[in-house]
């Protein structure tokens, strides 16, 4: 991205509510759109192959004001729980490495800001990128400041980061949104969903401290076969209504990509409803479609300086000869 097009990003506004991305060309002299992708749109295979986006530019950032969280809800037992942001703790800033080291060790141990990339996409790309987030149904646009990354992965993320700063546009879905699940942090992503997230970080070559974060992280298993059965029942039932709202509701798509309001809310009644049936029938008699049975014993019984049992599979998936000495992701536990 063009020091002239960062330089251009300090004067972009938000899209508002409802989103129009068109909104994001409105100043004088702007071509294009910034926007940061930090969950499955870091991997080829989403952004780039199913959502047929094709960057202008593209650079590896890090957004001090933002935390990476896994909060959105997603398909109970299949989905759980989907990427999002949300304000990072400045309390954070201040803490020593050792403190760090001793916070919770899966979702919420990264105290650093959000790790990203920010492409550089035309209006038309942007408003498909709304298009397959959703139809702007459950998700806000905001501007952000972002510094860009010198692109060595052996290099730690800065805790304050200096040079140039530039805004780019995200997407996020507000924590006090009436699908918001009770504990932001009990949710576990799919193994597939992560996997995309993982990918993509390896892709760009993000900092190994970052990539070692993310492949430290549980993913949600169905272990009994209640929670099989239950998913089973589970998906049976809501399939229909999924089938609509992934594949039909498309036809509803206006040009700038969001739903009409009236699609967008039915669109959140139906999820609303779905996660009332898991909530008051499904997990009472299925068992847990959230967070693997068992993770939440080991979290309370973790001690910080022992995670013997999650090192090998952490060092042989982050472990790139192009990216240097695993020796940083070592260090990191």
């Amino acid at each position: 991205i063009s020091q002239e097009r960062q330089q251009q990003s300090l004067n972009d506004t938000p899209l508002g509510s409802p989103l129009y991305p068109t909104k994001a060309l409105s100043k004088p002299g702007a071509s294009s759109v910034l926007y940061l992708g930090y969950g499955s749109n870091l991997s080829a295979e989403t952004f780039r192959g199913k959502r047929n986006i094709k960057p202008l530019s593209q650079v590896n950032v890090v957004v001090p004001s933002l935390s990476l969280t896994f909060d959105l809800p997603g398909v109970p037992y299949s989905e759980p729980c989907f990427g999002n942001v949300r304000l990072r703790d400045t309390s954070a800033i201040e803490q020593s490495y050792e403190d760090w080291r001793n916070q919770d060790y899966h979702k919420d141990h990264w105290k650093k800001g959000l790790v990203g990339v920010v492409y550089e996409v035309t209006a038309e790309d942007f408003a498909h990128i709304i298009a397959t987030e959703g139809g702007g149904s459950g998700y806000r646009d905001v501007l952000v400041d972002c510094y860009a990354l010198n692109g060595e992965p052996t290099e730690d993320v800065p805790w304050k980061p200096a040079g140039q700063m530039f805004k780019a546009h995200t997407l996020f879905a507000p924590s006090n949104a009436a699908a918001a699940r009770p504990d932001p942090s009990y949710a576990q992503p799919s193994p597939r969903y992560l996997k995309l997230i993982t990918d993509g970080a390896a892709e760009h070559g993000l900092p190994l401290e970052y990539q070692a974060f993310l492949h430290q992280i549980r993913t949600y298993h169905a272990t009994t076969t209640k929670q099989q059965l239950g998913s089973f029942i589970f998906l049976t039932v809501w399939s229909p209504f999924f089938l609509f709202i992934f594949s039909g509701a498309a036809i509803f798509l206006r040009e700038d990509g969001t739903y009409p309001k009236w699609l967008a809310t039915f669109i959140r009644a139906i999820f609303t409803a779905v996660w009332a049936s898991y909530d008051d029938f499904f997990k009472s008699t299925f068992g847990d479609g959230e967070r693997t049975i068992g993770d939440e014993e080991d979290d309370e019984e973790h001690d910080p300086h022992d995670i013997f049992s999650e090192k090998e599979p952490l060092i042989e998936a982050v472990k790139q000869p192009q990216y240097g000495s695993v020796e940083v992701v070592e260090r990191l536990v």
